[in-house]
């Protein structure tokens, strides 16, 4: 019995956290990359985080969604 019980509480927490990740994406602030260089910033890779990002300029420090 309590093996179904632990099963059932993980299969709820593994659907909350799955449900949390899209829209801690989605409120991300995210630009594009003719975007950061209009605004004077130039689009950098960061390898710390894997990702592409705008340094300086209007929009310092988000990221890039498209090119």
């Amino acid at each position: 019995m309590s093996t179904r019980i632990l099963a059932f509480a993980t299969a709820l927490v593994l659907a909350a956290l799955g449900a949390t990740v899209p829209v801690a994406q989605a409120a991300a602030p995210a630009i594009t990359e003719t975007q950061c260089k209009k605004s004077g910033g130039s689009v950098e890779y960061v390898s710390t985080t894997g990702l592409w990002t705008c340094v300086n300029g209007g929009y310092n420090g988000e990221l890039i969604t498209d090119s």
